[in-house]
């Protein structure tokens, strides 16, 4: 008989573990809260502008690929992916831009403009990149950590590269400039890390970029999306849209079938949450879920995020697609986000501007963009998002006009913002988390939340909440450990 599965939640990880559970012959069917497949890569069409929730940074391209080659055939059928160049422009307040791009001599030329000593400083840096790459991401990255031998074997080389340090710390060891070190230890934000606490294991996005490259869909995120959805259901998997699933009924040990508020009841050999981790356990029906409840509660979660949406009239060519604005402040600015109170007014900014890669973002003449910033998550402070929202939006935008379109508001078409209460109630987001748990150390690989539940053994996890964690490659990572627990087991 076919074993049959069922994956909560759309995103990244739940489609790239569909797709993987299909292609071994089991029955798959992904449950989806929203009206639009994608989890965090949602979207919206406003007029003709296309507003990609995101993620919007594409790296790894060939763990992709592979989700179509399982089963023979083309991501290229369904997904076409465009270069970006540079990978980001890098500028501060005073001035000075960088361009981060895979070209050794025009990287070189920059560097040494910063600090002439810093050239030798980061060619050592990418070799320490490259190791770590090795370790963390080639050989770890799929490797579902589910007892503490397991950490343990992995112990000896992850100390090696000093793991226990931070990004911020180990680049601090190889180049002097300070912008530099900004510009090399920043990535750890796009997957919910504190750059001054996450573990140098995560030096490894260097590396991932510089032989990947940076990439982004036609069309949008939301178009890598559908052509996941239309592989999963090529290969004969279901999807059900705005069934928010309401329970996960088990029978000793085990799951057996998901409910819905609008009469959706199954039964299913395995069931795994691509969903909000916390959240999951709150609608199992089982006891010991109460207690994992309590144990996530007690850990740390990264931050949230506040995004305002804009368009405008005109296009702008020499605004690359990915632009990071780094304010006045840095260590002290995220030491805020992740610890403090309050809303920082000299933001960092990551400025998405998607047309100047693909103009059909965008009704003829116009552009869309996104700013995004970091933010505290809704454990920290009590800030009320009804009323900062709007005024926070309009300081994002003084910043962007002021620094990056001159003129912006004479010009400014459809916007809207999303931000820390929009996560909690849209993505059901815990704290409104954008990335789940914090990826520190002590809450990576086996102190994580495990591809598989400890005590319901048919109930698994997949996404930013469990191992490695957030990021297009880290989720699909995810699915790849995750679907070589369910298919041995399944096989059983």
């Amino acid at each position: 008989m076919t074993k049959t599965a069922a994956i909560i939640g759309s995103g990244f990880g739940g489609l790239a573990l569909a797709i993987r559970l299909q292609s071994a012959g089991i029955q798959t069917t992904v449950i989806e809260a929203r009206d639009k497949p994608g989890g965090r890569a949602y979207f919206w069409d406003e007029g003709g502008h296309i507003f990609d929730a995101g993620p919007t940074v594409i790296t790894d391209p060939a763990c992709l690929r592979e989700l179509w080659t399982l089963s023979g055939h083309d991501m290229a059928a369904d997904v076409e992916l465009l270069p970006v160049s540079p990978f980001y422009r890098l500028s501060w307040p005073d001035g000075t831009v960088f361009d981060y791009l895979d070209d050794d001599a025009k990287l070189a030329e920059q560097i040494r403009a910063l600090d002439p000593r810093d050239v030798e400083g980061y060619r050592r840096f990418l070799a320490y990149s490259a190791g770590v790459f090795e370790e963390g991401y080639v050989k770890l990255g799929a490797v579902p950590f589910l007892d503490f031998k397991s950490m343990l074997r992995a112990a000896p080389q992850l100390m090696r590269y000093q793991a226990w340090r931070s990004v911020y710390s180990v680049v601090s060891s190889f180049v002097h400039n300070e912008k530099l070190r900004q510009a090399l230890s920043f990535h750890t934000l796009l997957v919910g890390g504190n750059p001054m606490t996450t573990s140098a294991i995560y030096a490894l996005i260097h590396k991932l970029e510089r032989d990947g490259g940076v990439w982004f869909a036609r069309g949008g995120t939301n178009r890598l999306i559908a052509g996941m959805v239309t592989h999963f259901e090529r290969l004969g998997g279901t999807l059900y849209l705005n069934e928010p699933v309401k329970e996960i009924l088990t029978d000793g040990d085990r799951v057996t079938r998901v409910v819905t508020p609008f009469g959706l009841s199954k039964p299913f050999d395995a069931i795994i949450s691509n969903g909000d981790v916390l959240r999951t356990y709150a609608m199992l029906g089982h006891a010991s879920a109460k207690r994992s409840q309590a144990r996530l509660r007690r850990k740390r979660f990264s931050p949230s995020l506040f995004v305002v949406h804009f368009s405008t009239e005109g296009t702008f060519p020499d605004i690359p697609h990915h632009n990071i604005l780094f304010g006045p402040r840095y260590a002290e600015l995220v030491n805020e986000i992740y610890k403090g109170e309050t809303l920082a007014e000299d933001p960092s900014l990551y400025v998405h501007h998607p047309t100047v890669t693909d103009p059909g973002m965008a009704p003829p003449g116009r552009s869309t963009f996104y700013a995004l910033a970091p933010v505290p998550h809704l454990g920290k402070g009590t800030i009320d998002w009804a009323k900062e929202g709007p005024r926070y939006a309009e300081r994002v935008l003084d910043i962007i006009e002021e620094r990056l379109i001159p003129g912006l508001r004479q010009n400014i078409g459809p916007h809207f913002h999303f931000g820390p209460a929009d996560f909690e109630t849209e993505l059901r987001s815990h704290l409104g988390s954008a990335f789940s748990l914090e990826p520190i150390l002590t809450q990576s690989a086996y102190f994580r939340v495990h591809n598989r539940d400890e005590k319901v053994r048919n109930l698994y996890f997949v996404g930013a909440g469990t191992h490695p964690g957030a990021g297009i490659p880290g989720v699909v990572g995810s699915a790849k450990a995750t679907a070589g627990l369910v298919i041995a087991d399944l096989a059983q």
